[in-house]
């Protein structure tokens, strides 16, 4: 597995292994590499793809300083992982390499309106902005691709989608299931910033899902639902909201078929999501 650092080289290798027959997989990532992230290497790799695995701490999407300033770094752990799970490449390109201005404000961005204002983008204004622009650049740097991505974070997701369609981009997305611990718990590289006892809180993310899916009342009571099984866990709930998947707008009583439940909330200070997918008007997706 190579280690590149700059931007042209990381261009260079992707064009020169497309002239030779090969197609990427592109997996982005924010480094803090764990199973979640080895299952998306994975996937790629047995699908044939030669794959690149990207690792940048995007600053534009952080709209809390300490936020940026604690997120975890593991690159020793992180070039194992991706070693071990079949990349050909492992992607570090520097901040200025990325974003020459920084910290002044990068004047070229990506907006997907609508999308990226609701859930997350309500309490964390410009981070969809921030993830759009950086999606963008590693589309435009990596050229023709297969694009991996977690459905953990779906409302990235659902903007990656809405920006490569509206823009035309020559990638295709390929989704992955979320990867969780044996307890339910979703990976995240954010988990390692809990102690033990907010890791069982948090735990209260993923009961809640479980209880929504497990019940046939209707869409506002599983809403209720929701939020009343993080509080009594001692998450503090930012939302729990249950949507139409593709435009992400609230669905109500008159809504069949398939849902997404989404939630997330604050424990110990760290910011959690999770969502599950729901059936409506009929038998809940198997599975969850």
């Amino acid at each position: 597995m190579k280690v590149l650092n700059t931007l042209d080289d990381w261009r260079s290798f992707c064009e020169q292994q497309r002239r030779t027959g090969h197609e990427i997989g592109l997996v982005p990532t924010m480094g803090a590499l764990h199973e979640g992230h080895e299952t998306l290497i994975r996937t790629a790799v047995n699908a044939g793809d030669v794959v690149v695995v990207t690792s940048f701490v995007n600053p534009l999407q952080f709209s809390n300083a300490v936020d940026l300033a604690t997120y975890p770094a593991t690159p020793q752990d992180d070039e194992r992982l991706a070693r071990r799970a079949g990349a050909s490449v492992l992607v570090r390109p520097s901040v200025d390499e990325m974003w020459p201005d920084f910290p002044t404000s990068t004047l070229t961005t990506v907006s997907v309106a609508g999308l990226g204002d609701i859930l997350e983008g309500r309490d964390r204004p410009g981070h969809f902005d921030g993830v759009a622009t950086v999606v963008a650049k590693l589309f435009a740097i990596t050229g023709p691709c297969h694009a991996y991505f977690g459905e953990k974070d779906f409302q990235q997701v659902a903007v990656v989608a809405r920006m490569v369609r509206d823009m035309a981009w020559p990638v295709t997305l390929r989704l992955v299931a979320t990867v969780r611990d044996a307890d339910g718990m979703a990976l995240s590289s954010r988990n390692r910033r809990l102690s033990p006892q907010g890791r069982a809180c948090a735990l209260g993310l993923h009961h809640a899902l479980v209880a929504a899916a497990g019940s046939s009342a209707s869409v506002e009571v599983r809403k209720t639902m929701m939020g009343d099984v993080m509080r009594a866990a001692g998450v503090a709930v930012a939302y729990a909201e249950i949507v139409d998947p593709v435009t992400l707008d609230p669905v109500d009583a008159t809504f069949t078929g398939e849902a997404r439940a989404l939630v997330a909330g604050l424990v110990e200070g760290v910011r959690l999501i999770d969502n599950a997918p729901l059936t409506l008007g009929g038998t809940n997706a198997a599975g969850y």
